[in-house]
């Protein structure tokens, strides 16, 4: 068993919660309180009614996320934001989340997890947003376009959305996972050719295209379950508790 305020502080202090800036309302860290002492950790992408009732039904008194409860402004404790905080208060179960501090970790991040997975060796980050400093990573390589979408497919599933828009020759790869479209520009100043992110808006298609960079829309979710499986596992190694990955695919 381990106590939840020293899980936290764990967590907190190794993700660098409060010196990674993020999205408006979006907050890192406990959102949700528990009085059990921790046996049981579940992780999961999303912090959704399916994946809340799953970690209680599993017993867990704590489940830890990438995308938890709160976004934006303060909405009032009704419909689904009551059904999913009343069923975490029942089953006396704590919620962490972790969004961009979890991205960009150097070491359990979702785009550093992402490169190994695709046989790539990490030399450095790209892109800003707001504040923050290296939203992606990059990594040299050298092979064709044909065979590097096949590296994604195997390490996201599904079809990747490819737009190729650049060398039929890869490079130079820039890896920022979810919703990060908004890097294309980015990365093509910053000399990449091909880029790696989870999903991005219709007018992209012409901004890659126009621009000449090849950009691979793996899918949000599958772009962004590495981390908290990595989480899982630090947890587990370091305080000898049982953890267990909820998988709740999106198609997004």
């Amino acid at each position: 068993m381990a106590d939840l305020r020293e899980l936290v502080e764990f967590l907190d202090d190794y993700l660098d919660v409060r010196a990674v800036p993020d999205y408006p309302g979006a907050w890192n860290g406990l959102q949700v309180d528990c009085r059990s002492p921790i046996e049981t950790v579940c992780v999961a992408t999303d912090a959704c009614q399916a994946t809340i009732d799953e970690a209680a039904r599993e017993g867990a008194q704590l489940l830890v996320v990438h995308h938890g409860l709160f976004w934006g402004e303060p909405l009032p404790v009704t419909g689904r934001s009551y059904r999913r905080l009343k069923a975490l208060l029942d089953a006396d179960m704590a919620l962490y989340s972790a969004h961009l501090p979890l991205d960009i970790h150097p070491e359990v991040g979702n785009n550093v997890l992402l490169a190994r997975a695709l046989g790539l060796v990490t030399e450095g980050t790209f892109g800003r947003w707001s504040d923050l400093e290296g939203m992606g990573v990059w990594a040299a390589t050298d092979m064709p376009l044909h065979d590097f979408v096949l590296k994604v497919r195997a390490a996201c599933g599904d079809s990747p959305r490819v737009i190729q828009g650049g060398p039929e020759h890869v490079r130079r790869v820039g890896i920022a996972t979810g919703s990060a479209g908004s890097l294309i520009e980015q990365a093509h100043e910053e000399g990449l050719d091909t880029f790696v992110t989870g999903e991005g808006n219709h007018h992209t298609f012409h901004e890659a295209t126009e621009i000449g960079l090849n950009v691979i829309y793996a899918g949000h979710y599958a772009t962004e379950t590495s981390g908290v499986k990595a989480l899982g596992d630090l947890l587990s190694d370091r305080y000898g508790l049982e953890y267990r990955f909820l998988d709740h695919p999106t198609g997004m």
